[in-house]
């Protein structure tokens, strides 16, 4: 059991099943119970056998499904596979409770622990880069590179289009949100999502788009849907919070594993004013920044998210691929720009 693990609690309630999760062609869906948690995990039959695993961890109200553009790209070179955290996408509340970025920490340590996976290219993004970064600190068996995009570490001046989802977290205000907002349509629903997420909303695909309103649809039918969101914007804006050795940017200090940081000119969550504090924080850090995305950059621009992957691994002697003599390298503590 690992030093982060905390005993397991009854089960409150039984999460209901509602609708059917979408499935892109070649992934696949499996149920995992641990102690405490069941978890989904969206996966890619690896290419061949022996590829180096790898797993994506998603940001407050996502899921696995957000990986799925990027995942395909990574074929051959990792097995990858996705998690629902508690609470979001197929997977249930968590039994205690607990939505703090600690508790998702744990959630993803028991799965590797029990999958026996480890050590794995961890990639996370926003809510799921600060979960990342806190596995990558307290378990540095479990991870062989770690790739933040957006990462959702502490800043002392929040961007302004960034406070009503940080308002989240105080008490009562997703119920009154919830009413407030009981007649919109899933529809405007999610083109608010995009015009928040995304760098340049019109390059949504009208079948992306499709596919968000009928996942946006099955996830307001979930009864726990808002309060996973909030006490998830909680656990965020508590480890802002946290002092000493917890502290996230500490915890950033701490990570031993080659770190590629992925950031969006236009992203309205997380300020690109970040990019030099985080290069600086992790010790073995790479900086790649996108002008024009937001914050999602692996389904904005998902081909040159996997090719600062693909680069991040040839640079670290971690490329299971032979064939890489057409990689670049991005050096340590350098910064390469990418546009659309």
């Amino acid at each position: 059991m690992s030093s982060t693990e905390l005993p397991s609690v009854l089960a409150t309630s039984v999460a209901p099943k509602v609708g059917a999760v979408r499935v892109a062609a070649g992934e696949r869906l499996r149920s995992v119970g641990l102690p405490g948690i069941t978890l989904t995990i969206r996966s890619r039959p690896p290419a061949r056998e022996g590829l180096p695993p790898a797993l994506y961890v998603h940001g407050l109200g996502g899921s696995s499904q957000n990986w799925s553009a990027l995942m395909p790209l990574l074929d051959g070179l990792v097995d990858s596979e996705a998690v629902d955290l508690p609470g979001f996408g197929d997977s249930p509340p968590p039994d205690d409770g607990d939505y703090s970025v600690t508790g998702h920490a744990r959630a993803v340590i028991r799965y590797l622990d029990s999958a026996d996976r480890g050590p794995v290219h961890l990639i996370g993004n926003s809510m799921g880069g600060a979960v990342t970064t806190r596995v990558a600190a307290v378990r540095p068996d479990l991870v062989r590179t770690l790739t933040l995009v957006s990462p959702a570490l502490p800043e002392v001046l929040v961007q302004r289009s960034a406070v009503p989802t940080a308002l989240l977290a105080l008490p009562g205000v997703a119920s009154a949100f919830t009413r407030f907002t009981k007649d919109w349509s899933a529809e405007q629903r999610v083109r608010g999502v995009m015009a928040l997420c995304y760098g340049d909303p019109t390059i949504v695909t009208p079948e992306a788009f499709r596919n968000a309103v009928e996942e946006m649809e099955r996830r307001l039918a979930l009864p726990y849907f808002w309060d996973a969101m909030a006490r998830s914007a909680r656990g965020i804006v508590n480890a802002y919070t946290l002092g000493g050795q917890h502290r996230l940017w500490r915890q950033a200090e701490r990570v031993l594993a080659p770190t590629l940081l992925i950031y969006g000119g236009r992203d309205q969550l997380v300020s690109f004013r970040m990019t030099q504090r985080a290069a600086r924080a992790f010790r073995d850090s790479r900086l790649l920044t996108l002008p024009d995305a937001g914050h999602v950059a692996m389904m904005e621009y998902p081909e040159t998210v996997a090719t600062a992957i693909r680069e991040l691994l040839a640079d670290t002697g971690e490329l299971a691929d032979a064939d890489s003599a057409t990689t670049g390298t991005m050096k340590t503590g350098t910064t390469k720009s990418a546009g659309s």
